[in-house]
């Protein structure tokens, strides 16, 4: 659900971090703890490995130390603002098959635009290389895909260009979408600006959605819990 989804939908080179969305429940977190002993991995920062942290929208935070996957990250979450539930996300994912025969389950690429859309600098620039990469790689798109793109291209070129392209499908949507009113008429600094308003507003709905959460850390590092600890 994180970088290496990047990497497989084309919109990355490389990452050190494996992110993880799993359907929270006890029998789902011990097979998740078997495995993690087996890559020895530990915790390295808050919150503790408790069902009661994934149900509230915590992330889960683990480095390896198996010399074949030393100091890899691992960032485990269930629930995450703006996403659906995971049974939802599960119905939709997408399968990527790397090496022959090794088969990755990857949240939707629509899905993982939603879940990058946080208070993050970096998130920003990866949406708009996934929608890129995406456009570029599909030159017969459906109705649904070239909705998609009108919807969630955060390229003023590109936003122009399928507004011509897809001149209905961009008018019936333009209501929903300022930036497509500005980019039908060509005017490349509207686009900008519409797109850093969007960017603005969901930078700030992600900042207060985190703001709780981050006080709960606050209150467990009182605490004076032990920040690395082993599976």
């Amino acid at each position: 659900m994180g970088g290496q989804a990047c990497v497989l939908y084309g919109g990355a080179e490389f990452s050190r971090t494996t992110d993880i969305a799993i359907l929270a429940s006890k029998e789902n977190l011990e097979l998740l703890r078997d495995a993690l002993r087996q890559l020895a991995a530990r915790r390295i920062a808050l919150p503790p490995f408790d069902l009661q942290y994934f149900l509230r929208g915590h992330a889960v935070h683990f480095r390896c130390y198996h010399p074949e996957a030393m100091r890899m990250r691992i960032d485990v979450m269930s629930l995450m603002r703006g996403v659906d539930p995971f049974e939802q996300l599960w119905e939709r994912r997408q399968q990527f098959v790397a090496g022959g025969d090794e088969e990755y389950n990857v949240m939707s690429l629509p899905d993982l635009i939603r879940a990058k859309k946080t208070q993050r600098d970096k998130d920003w620039p990866m949406i708009r290389r996934l929608i890129e990469a995406d456009y570029v790689g599909d030159p017969e798109p459906t109705t649904q895909k070239a909705a998609f793109w009108l919807m969630e291209s955060r390229t003023p070129g590109m936003l122009i260009e399928l507004t011509e392209r897809f001149p209905g499908l961009a008018a019936s949507l333009k209501n929903v979408r300022t930036a497509l009113g500005y980019a039908e008429a060509g005017d490349v600094a509207g686009v900008d600006a519409e797109l850093e308003r969007e960017e603005k507003a969901e930078r700030e709905v992600d900042r207060k959605y985190w703001e709780l959460l981050r006080k709960e850390l606050e209150l467990l590092r009182g605490l004076g819990l032990e920040p690395e600890e082993e599976v």
